[in-house]
């Protein structure tokens, strides 16, 4: 009985969690789809995988986590190489805790996400997705965006 109990409360927590299933596929289509040349592997996975909390289509009161634009832009500079922007995006997957945060406001406002089982493969082909490709920014993005610069200048 308790174990049946233990299996509904993780499936209720699993279909709970983020609260944003308008971009989440099955994960057999997105393995189908991995077969595709013609779409990055990258872009799949982060749609599959990270869109479920970083969606830029999710309202930005009903957000539970940054758009994904948002992490690009705090992970990746002028002089950032491909191979660094992976590696800190793999070893925040592996480990995500406050004190090697890149985004403190997002910590704020969220907390710290939780450890993900993906492969350092699969991040790997997110984040060299992500680093190669423009990301959908959500409407009131970049306003955000200068704001916190302007800030930044002011302090």
């Amino acid at each position: 009985m308790k174990i049946v109990l233990k299996l509904t409360v993780l499936i209720v927590l699993l279909f709970t969690s983020c609260n944003n299933t308008k971009n989440q596929v099955s994960y057999a289509t997105a393995n189908n789809n991995i077969e595709n040349d013609t779409i990055h592997q990258g872009k799949i996975l982060m749609e599959t995988y990270c869109y479920t909390c970083h969606d830029a289509t999710t309202v930005e009161d009903k957000r539970v986590a940054p758009p994904m634009i948002a992490i690009k832009k705090h992970y990746m500079f002028k002089d950032t190489s491909k191979e660094e922007f992976i590696t800190s995006i793999q070893n925040w997957i592996k480990n995500p805790n406050e004190k090697d945060s890149k985004m403190y406001g997002a910590v704020r406002r969220f907390g710290i996400m939780q450890k993900m089982p993906y492969s350092k493969e699969n991040i790997q082909k997110i984040a060299d997705y992500i680093y190669d490709n423009e990301i959908e920014e959500p409407e009131w993005f970049d306003d955000h965006f200068r704001q916190r610069a302007m800030n930044k200048e002011t302090n």
